[in-house]
This record gives structure tokens, sequence and C-alpha cells, in this order.
């Protein structure tokens, strides 16, 4: 069995990528971008153009299309839906913080803490604002009449 070596980088061997690794880059990105650029104008040029009522129908796995494509969810949906991007970014950015909350200090339990009082802010606001509320206008009014008795 043949000896096997490790190396390890250790930091004074690392550093900048040297003339001969950017060159390269250089010349791979320049040699991606040209052949891209190339088969574009090839597919123009040589391309069929044909058109016909058949090719213009969505295809649906060999069903026939029927009704209207465009489906009408209500917008409280679409709200919802980034409301709930917005806090599950911001579970993620809490738990890697609770992972390295030891190494950050207090420096790091402030940022987060503002980072969490923005979005409660935010939070408070959209409730106000009735941006959680699925009900119609009406619904709506009549809760808050009964709100207020």
């Amino acid at each position: 069995m043949l000896p096997t070596t490790t190396t390890t980088a250790t930091p004074s061997t690392l550093g900048p990528p040297g003339p001969e690794a950017l060159l390269s880059l250089g010349l791979y990105v320049l040699i991606a971008t040209g052949l891209i650029l190339v088969l574009l104008i090839l597919a123009r040029f040589l391309g069929n153009r044909t058109s016909t009522e058949q090719k213009s129908q969505p295809y649906e796995s060999a069903v026939l299309p029927t009704g209207e494509a465009r489906l009408r969810e209500p917008v409280p949906f679409y709200l919802v839906a980034i409301f709930f991007i917005v806090f599950d970014v911001e579970a993620i950015f809490v738990v890697s913080w609770a992972v390295a909350y030891d190494r950050l200090g207090w420096a790091g339990f402030w940022q987060i803490t503002f980072f969490i009082v923005i979005l409660f802010l935010g939070l408070v606001y959209l409730w106000k604002m009735g941006g959680l509320e699925w009900g119609s206008e009406t619904t709506r009014a009549q809760l808050l009449a009964r709100r207020r008795r």
C-alpha cells in the first residue's frame, strides 16, 4: 500500500489568487460567454420558424386545455405567503445566531434584539393595517363593530 500524505493549508499559505489563476478564470468566462453567444446566433439563423395553430396551443400532458389558465386567488393568500417567507427567513437568522451566540457576545445579542424588534414592529403594523384579515370588507366591519361593544 502506498503511503498517503496529507497537506493542510495554513493561513500563511492562503492568500489572494495569483495572476495565473485570474487569467484562467477570465479565459474560462470569455470562452463560456463566446460559446453561448455563438449558439444563440446559430439557433436564431438556422432554426425553423413555422407556426401553426396546433403549435400555438399549450401542451398539458396530451389533455386538451379547457377553461381559463389563470386561477384567481384572493390577495390575502399571497400576503400570507409573503409573511411566511419573511418570518421563515427570520427564523433562519435567529437559529444561526443561537448556534453562535457564545462567540458573538453582547454585540451579537443587541444586533439580534434589534432585528427581532424591527420585525415585530412590522408585524404589528401589518396587523393594525388589516393585512392579516381574510374576510371581506363587510365581515371586517362586523368584527370591528363587535369589538367596540
